[in-house]
């Protein structure tokens, strides 16, 4: 599944409230097709950036804030009133101008860290994406607090100095952002972690950082590290900036879901039960295919062991009964049929007090009675009589009746 990471600039510092609707001309990318590795980089207007089955958005260290706090109970309808309510006296900005978001894996009570950003700047930026037709699931930082430590050099911001080379460091107490010159930066940090952090630089500063380290670094262009970050558990895509997802975009992010990594073992599983199902069904077609075929072959083997003289053989039972009428006309045996069956079932059911019949008429196994004058008492106690072998039709003056399908003789 290919991944669109975008490195969101840094939000122009100071930020005028008039200017929180500037958005980026264009923004630096990294196009993988797999998530892991760099397959393209560049820069482009939102326009004309290149399409993925995912977009992910990465800010710099320098726009994340890390505050560490003991998660408030409460409901997740008013989980971002409660962090406010924590965060009142630690943000330095108009709580309505913050975003907040918090960890995937929570839990109320415990500290945990919150990050905060710029909430108008960073929707503005979204919102120029949206309408380029370019749709960000989630919004990551560059780095974050975790164990073990990083440290990453990177060129300063282009407001300061020639050759100045800054140093963010995130570990379990934080993230800072430095700046190698002067003392500051080495008394800030531990002594300890320095042999067990990871450290990396952009091949710009990586001769200067080396030396300031006194050890190797690895080699990290901003879009390599950019595609590092993205798969951050982190999602900073919450509570009023949530991606909300309407009709076919809908469909289509339920659909690139399906086909992300994550679902694969699902994919492989449904594919499996699929083709076992239909497998299945083609196995138990072909048994019974089978026992159609011994089946009819077993009539017609029965038909010609008993009347040799039949050669060709298109319908066994057919023919079969065919065979056995002519036998029993031969015999000068009356058939299910015929008329004297029909006589002697109208005649054993007849109705008591009943005269003889006025007329009758017989055709095709179907004897009709003259029934004028018969009560509806009558009619039926002759139809129970009969009994379920047979059907009996009353209409007009009339009984018509018939052998029942299936009954017997």
């Amino acid at each position: 599944m290919s991944t669109l990471v975008l490195l969101i600039p840094p939000r122009p510092r100071p930020l005028p409230d008039a200017a929180a609707q500037r958005t980026s001309a264009e923004f630096a990318y990294v196009l993988s097709r797999d998530g892991l590795n760099v397959g393209t980089e560049g820069r482009a207007a939102p326009a004309l950036l290149p399409r993925a089955d995912s977009v992910i958005a990465v800010l710099s260290d320098a726009d994340v804030a890390w505050h560490r706090v003991t998660l408030p109970r409460a409901p997740a309808a008013r989980m971002r009133a409660a962090l406010v309510g924590v965060l009142e006296d630690a943000l330095l900005d108009d709580p309505a101008h913050v975003h907040l978001a918090l960890p995937p894996q929570i839990t109320p009570g415990q500290p945990t860290w919150v990050a905060a950003v710029h909430k108008p700047w960073l929707a503005a930026e979204l919102a120029a994406l949206e309408r380029a037709k370019v749709f960000v699931d989630r919004v990551v930082p560059s780095s974050w607090p975790d164990e073990p430590p990083t440290g990453h050099f990177a060129e300063a911001d282009p407001g300061g100095e020639a050759g100045d080379v800054t140093l963010t460091w995130a570990g379990a107490e934080g993230v800072a952002t430095l700046r190698l010159k002067g003392s500051f930066a080495r008394a800030l940090l531990p002594d300890t972690p320095r042999a067990v952090a990871r450290w990396s630089a952009t091949p710009a500063v990586a001769a200067p950082a080396e030396r300031w380290l006194g050890a190797p670094v690895v080699v990290m262009s901003p879009g390599e590290r950019a595609l590092l970050a993205s798969r951050s558990l982190w999602n900073l895509r919450q509570f009023d900036l949530a991606p909300r997802a309407r009709g076919s975009r809908a469909v289509s992010d339920l659909w690139r879901r399906l086909r992300s990594p994550a679902w694969r073992p699902a994919r492989i599983g449904a594919a499996a039960l699929l083709l076992a199902q239909v497998v299945g069904l083609n196995a138990w077609a072909l048994h019974q295919r089978a026992a159609i075929e011994n089946r009819r072959d077993a009539m017609n083997g029965l038909l010609r062991s008993t009347f040799p003289q039949v050669r060709a053989v298109l319908d066994a039972p057919l023919q079969m009964q065919r065979e056995v009428d002519a036998l029993r006309a031969t015999a000068g045996r009356p058939g299910d049929s015929d008329l004297e069956p029909l006589l002697a079932a109208a005649a054993a059911a007849w109705p008591d007090g009943r005269g003889p019949v006025d007329s009758l008429r017989f055709e095709s196994g179907r004897l009709t009675l003259s029934a004028a004058g018969w009560s509806d008492a009558q009619i039926e106690q002759f139809r129970a009589r009969l009994g379920r072998a047979w059907q009996v039709d009353a209409r007009d003056g009339r009984l018509t009746l018939a052998r029942a399908a299936g009954g017997a003789s």
